[in-house]
């Protein structure tokens, strides 16, 4: 998640910055042909043109609110997971029985609320393996300057890619051998929290109430995780996404082909006077089709996706505050604008 109040330059020319390169080129090459042969029959009149941009211009809006909403719904979903967890945390640390065993209670309630810490990480180490669709997957063209750019692990987040050590720190180590035996650990983790929250209720330390009351969240974390695995397991349309950029890739081609002919009615340094325009035209077209793009995917790991290690930090504090532990970890700070 970018933290600046603005995009900035630097940002801008890493996610769209290698186009002007191409961009400039054929702007220039098309301007270089006209003014040297002046082949009228590569000109193509503007009117047509203008009506291709226009279309472009909705469609690519289209799939940018398409992408959005992904995006805003992918935020939502964390939020209910912050909520939810404050919720399970206090009722479990509220909950008990006057007649009911106390003197484990308070290892167990420490073992639950460390489980579900574990959780969130496991979790968000599930959202982040990468699906054929994403550009971190990219690996053939594209995967290595992404990596580079956009994933931060080496770049000021030290805990970025540390989730082992977070499960090896709040699971017992039975728990955390179990790994690789479920190809969904973090739905295992729901499970055992509901056995133990029965347990409790089975040894009188809570009420039957109680416990309805804290499964009610569990069953919560399972919608959650659910609705999370939908977006990043079900991509935006390709249809949708592939016409986009095809369409997109169409009007910039064609674009200097309409240009350079309307420049170069004020004259011979007309044409030239179009390089400028038609590069600066493409790339806003460029930048509008990125920023949709890439924001289609919020569970990526890239800089324009879901803090969710800030949010699980975030909980992870709150849980402890509310257990009364005093070894508590800092929050996530963002690194040059950007909050992972």
């Amino acid at each position: 998640m970018i933290t600046t109040k603005y995009f900035n330059y630097k940002q801008i020319f890493n996610l769209a910055g290698s186009h002007l390169i191409w961009l400039a080129a054929w702007c220039t090459l098309v301007a270089t042909i006209y003014y040297f042969f002046n082949w009228q029959w590569m000109i193509i009149p503007w009117v047509p043109l203008a009506l291709i941009g226009t279309a472009e211009a909705f469609y690519v809006g289209f799939k940018n609110n398409q992408a959005y909403d992904r995006l805003w719904e992918a935020r939502k979903i964390w939020g209910a997971i912050v909520n939810s967890s404050r919720s399970f945390a206090a009722m479990l640390y509220a909950f008990e029985t006057e007649d009911g065993n106390q003197t484990d209670l308070n290892e167990r309630r420490k073992a639950i609320a460390y489980r579900h810490i574990a959780w969130l990480y496991t979790f968000r180490e599930q959202l982040l393996t990468p699906t054929e669709w994403e550009h971190i997957s990219l690996k053939k063209h594209f995967g290595a300057i992404n990596i580079k750019r956009h994933r931060l692990m080496k770049a000021g987040f030290p805990d970025y890619g540390r989730t082992p050590i977070f499960l090896h720190k709040y699971l017992s180590t039975e728990e955390f051998t179990l790994q690789s035996d479920y190809k969904n650990f973090a739905t295992y983790l729901i499970s055992k929290q509901a056995k133990e929250i029965n347990e409790l209720k089975n040894d009188k330390v809570i009420s039957d109430f109680n416990q309805m009351q804290l499964q009610s969240c569990l069953n919560q974390f399972y919608d959650f995780q659910g609705q999370a695995e939908r977006i990043k397991k079900f991509p935006s349309p390709r249809q949708f996404a592939s016409t986009a950029f095809v369409f997109n890739v169409i009007f910039i081609m064609l674009l200097p082909l309409g240009l350079v002919n309307e420049f170069a009615k004020l004259g011979d340094w007309g044409i030239w006077t179009s390089i400028p325009f038609c590069v600066i035209v493409g790339w806003i077209y460029i930048v509008m089709e990125l920023v949709g793009d890439y924001s289609e995917n919020p569970f990526g790991g890239l800089m324009f996706d879901i803090p969710m290690l800030s949010i699980c930090r975030t909980i992870e504090i709150d849980v402890l505050q509310i257990m009364g532990e005093q070894d508590i970890p800092d929050p996530i700070a963002s690194k040059n604008g950007v909050l992972v």
